[in-house]
């Protein structure tokens, strides 16, 4: 059972499959002259499909006409290419040819979907990566600490006595500080995303402050703030239905790649393999005379 579920195998089995498919199909015996280009049906079905799908419509007789020559084009500077030796030592072929050997791979190892059982252990053994983070309200009242004759910080302690002693009215609260860009309220927001916005100091000192009353002042990049934090739930671990499409996705992508490495490691055991150092080669090249 184990050797039925090698990559290596299976790669083998649907290349000889391919094969014998190609040859009982195809009625066309492949040219011996490398001068002749075929342009059979299949492949003017093909270049008028390819059309299609990209105007949205079938090519004219004209259009049709331009697409056949410039298939034979390029199969004719193809094989110029390959006559010169054009793809050898190149990067990008290279690449490419690796990308279509990687896709073929995908295609030949099918993988099962998880169960939820798979999921679920998926998801315990990478708790962290999918943790909810935790989300912060609150209201602030900015203090200028730049451009004032008043001490900020005294000036800050008497609003906030004010604010603990309910003092003012909800209307009189939105005139309270010093006009900002910065918002007064912020809803279910993330220690990140309050950092983002008033610093990373800032969104720590508020993730600590007492809820449910006014507090500070805190210095944040802009000046003092005096925040009312009316709702902390810190972080958890995210039920499975909360995030079984992303668990899904990132177990089924570690999947492909270890099938991929298995696959790798399969051919590479095929190869006689022998790295040498700058050193080594130095050492072998010939040495100037004096």
């Amino acid at each position: 059972m184990k050797i039925l579920r090698e990559p290596l195998l299976h790669f083998i089995v649907l290349g000889a499959a391919l094969f014998a498919l190609y040859y009982f199909v195809n009625d066309d015996p492949l040219p011996e002259n490398p001068r002749s280009i075929i342009v059979d049906e299949t492949i003017l079905v093909r270049l008028s499909q390819t059309f299609e799908r990209t105007w949205m419509r079938p090519p004219t007789a004209e259009e049709f006409d331009g697409l056949v020559e410039s298939h034979i084009k390029e199969e004719i500077l193809y094989r110029e290419g390959l006559a010169l030796g054009l793809d050898k030592d190149d990067l990008i072929i290279r690449r490419r040819m690796q990308q279509k050997f990687e896709f073929l791979n995908a295609d030949l190892v099918e993988l099962t979907p998880p169960t939820e059982a798979e999921l679920q252990q998926y998801l315990d053994s990478n708790a962290d990566k999918y943790r909810q983070p935790e989300s912060i309200s609150f209201q602030q009242v900015f203090i200028k600490t730049s451009g004032s004759e008043v001490d900020p910080q005294a000036r800050a302690g008497r609003v906030l006595t004010s604010l603990v002693n309910n003092e003012f009215s909800a209307a009189e609260m939105k005139a309270m500080g010093d006009p900002s860009m910065l918002p007064r309220n912020m809803q279910d927001e993330s220690k990140a995303g309050i950092a983002r916005v008033f610093g990373g100091k800032f969104a720590e000192l508020v993730a600590t402050a007492e809820k449910g009353s006014w507090s500070g002042p805190y210095l944040s990049g802009y000046g003092l703030h005096l925040v009312y934090l009316s709702e902390f739930n810190p972080g958890r671990d995210s039920r499975l239905e909360e995030v079984a499409r992303n668990v899904e996705r990132d177990l089924t992508a570690e999947r492909t790649r270890n099938a991929n490495n298995q696959f790798y490691q399969a051919l590479r055991k095929r190869y006689s393999i022998e790295v040498q150092s700058p050193q080594a080669s130095a050492a072998a090249s010939p040495q100037p005379a004096n």
